[in-house]
């Protein structure tokens, strides 16, 4: 009987290419087919590291769902897969929860080949207490579930982490300053990219000064 493929799950590039590691390049060389969140980034990645004839499957949160089976059937024949999100490790904040808990439960066998994490890297620069954080993710859109969040963490002794988006950095902003705004807070903007920017401060500090595009990583200090 053969033995089922494996599902590699692939951390890949923030913004600069050359941020991948050698087992990356490898795994993605050595392995059948790519589920990849967005096909064309991943086409990107792979022409600069000179990698052809691929079968990339188009794999995101909206047919994460119905792309199982058809994963499942690829790994029985023995064939390996590799997940990639479109920056930085996948499953944190993007598709492949449903995936690899679905494998897991059946006794497939799922393998990291670790790299950037945007939460990592950014927290690494920080210069805020990183011995205990929560990471939030992006923030739910309505209102009240915001608060409620806020209230779960406001009362936290550690560091926590949002992701945001240019469409919402200065709303987010304008409540960290009115519910945080004796923290130190850290903004990192586009990372590892060409204008890549760093901002320290305190929040009503900070609403100020945000005014680019992006996306945005921004970790909010304990309470002193």
């Amino acid at each position: 009987m053969k033995m089922p493929g494996r599902l590699y799950v692939v951390a890949t590039p923030l913004g600069n290419l050359r941020d991948i590691t050698y087992r990356a390049v490898d795994i993605l060389k050595g392995v059948n087919v790519i589920l990849s969140e967005d096909t064309r980034v991943t086409m990107r990645l792979l022409h600069a590291y000179d990698i052809h004839g691929k079968r990339l499957i188009s794999f995101h949160e909206h047919n994460e769902e119905k792309k199982i089976e058809e994963v499942k059937e690829i790994l029985d024949r023995g064939e390996d897969v590799a997940l990639v999100s479109d920056a930085g490790t996948p499953l944190i904040q993007d598709p492949g929860f449903r995936l690899v808990s679905h494998l897991r439960e059946r006794g497939y066998e799922v393998l990291p080949v670790p790299g950037p994490s945007a939460v990592i890297s950014a927290l690494s620069v920080s210069g805020l207490p990183t011995d205990s954080f929560v990471f939030l993710g992006f923030l739910p859109h309505r209102k009240k579930r915001r608060e409620k969040l806020y209230d779960k963490v406001k009362d936290l002794d550690m560091t926590f982490v949002i992701y945001e988006s240019v469409h919402r950095i200065e709303a987010l902003l304008s409540e960290l300053c009115e519910l945080f705004s004796e923290r130190d807070v850290f903004i990192a903007r586009e990372m590892t990219k060409m204008h890549e920017e760093y901002y320290f401060g305190k929040p009503c500090e900070l609403k100020e000064k945000i005014r680019k595009k992006g996306e945005f990583v921004v970790i909010v200090g304990k309470r002193k």
